[in-house]
């Protein structure tokens, strides 16, 4: 009941654009750090040397210095764990809309520090920086599709979320291929950010975020305006008043926190879980972000590595409706076969790894998107959020 024609299109690109600029920054130490093997020796020096232009040769982060490099990823990820962690309950307090406004400038504007960083140490902080803000607008950006869109569709949203993020990486590697300079990598990749902000500035606020702090007539108001924008007019528009005392928010939320400790059930299932997500992220990422050390073409490996994730999605949407597969039994299928695909790469000979590995994401891909729909349905509402920060919290010790 809450899909709207045109307001759903306006959403589902701000979504798209923001989830694609997210993976260009998640992704963007890849390319940009990048050594040429030539570099370090050099025979085949002037072909390749010519070409090369990355925060390597500039800095030259080679090797006492090489550590740098997957430093300045590692700060990336550090950033994105603190992000969650800071701007969960703050969008709890101010809102989804201008948490998510301000991350998103920040981010932005932190991007150009990036790419006209005249040091290395500027670069490093300009990282951990843009990895606050994209943790902070991954997290409220997940909420706020949950929150516009009824129950019914969150496994929808959940997956189209995940699939853009894909598309994202995918268009990455094209960018990457086209625009060698790291500079100018940096700031194309960035403008999506531009593109983005402006696109959301035409969201309202929650509604459902609007009616559990007890504005229940703003609440109203969004709806009806979502509804004119979609030239339906919606007259008797009614929400029930709820007196919510903002002190009794605070506190159920102390409460669904220790719930998931304290309840025996919920516990072993939050422990589960996270191992799971722990799983799925350190796998992911760790694929993801080693697709440049591969054989073959380093812009093509980001792209294929993006790519291999679309049909994850299919494949999860078929499995996860059907009685005899459910939630549980296919994602326990795909983590065997995310895992023992990338076990055998370890007995094949090395140029033939490389589509083993990919056989590995895709499962994961599709483990991911399963934990993603089955966290959300497992757990009542207060403590959806919770949880939500804990996978990131496990996200990044795998880069670290």
């Amino acid at each position: 009941n809450f899909v709207f024609s045109f307001n759903f299109c306006v959403f589902l690109s701000v979504i798209f654009v923001c989830q694609v600029y997210m993976a260009c920054q998640s992704m963007l130490i890849v390319l940009i750090g990048s050594t040429s093997s030539s570099s370090s020796s050099s025979v085949s020096d002037q072909d390749e040397g010519s070409q090369q232009d990355s925060i390597v040769t500039e800095w030259l982060l080679v090797h006492q210095q090489s550590y740098k490099v997957s430093l300045a990823g590692s700060l990336f990820f550090v950033g994105l764990l603190l992000g969650n962690v800071v701007f969960g309950p703050l969008s709890d307090r101010v809102g989804r809309r201008p948490v998510y406004l301000t991350g998103l400038f920040l981010e932005v504007i932190f991007g150009y520090v990036t790419a006209f960083s005249p040091s290395y140490e500027v670069f490093a902080g300009s990282r951990l920086l843009v990895g606050l803000m994209n943790g902070g607008i991954g997290l409220v950006c997940f909420v706020l599709t949950q929150e516009y869109v009824g129950k019914s569709y969150w496994a929808m949203t959940g997956t189209l979320t995940s699939m853009t993020f894909a598309v994202g990486i995918a268009l990455f590697g094209a960018l990457g291929y086209f625009i060698r300079p790291w500079r100018s990598l940096a700031l194309v990749s960035n403008s999506t950010g531009v593109l983005c902000f402006l696109l959301s500035v035409t969201l309202p606020e929650s509604p459902r975020w609007l009616y559990s702090q007890g504005q229940t007539e703003r609440a109203e108001e969004v709806l009806r305006f979502m509804a004119q924008r979609n030239g339906s007019v919606v007259s008797n528009l009614r929400l029930h008043r709820v007196g919510v005392a903002k002190a009794g928010n605070h506190s159920n939320q102390r409460a669904g926190i220790l719930q998931l400790m304290v309840h025996p059930i919920l516990r072993l299932r939050t422990i589960v879980l996270m191992y799971v997500w722990y799983c799925c992220s350190l796998v992911y990422y760790g694929l993801t972000l080693g697709a440049g050390d591969s054989s073959g073409s380093r812009y093509v490996n980001v792209a294929l590595y993006g790519l291999v994730e679309l049909p994850a999605f299919p494949l999860c949407m078929f499995f996860i409706n059907r009685p005899w597969a459910g939630r549980r039994k296919s994602m326990a299928a795909f983590l065997c076969l995310a895992g023992s695909a990338c076990l055998c790469t370890i007995f094949i000979p090395e140029n033939s790894s490389g589509s083993l590995a990919l056989l590995g994401k895709l499962m994961v891909s599709a483990a991911f998107n399963i934990v993603y729909v089955y966290t959300s349905e497992l757990y009542p509402t207060v403590i959806r959020w919770v949880l939500h920060h804990h996978h990131h919290h496990h996200h990044h010790p795998s880069l670290l």
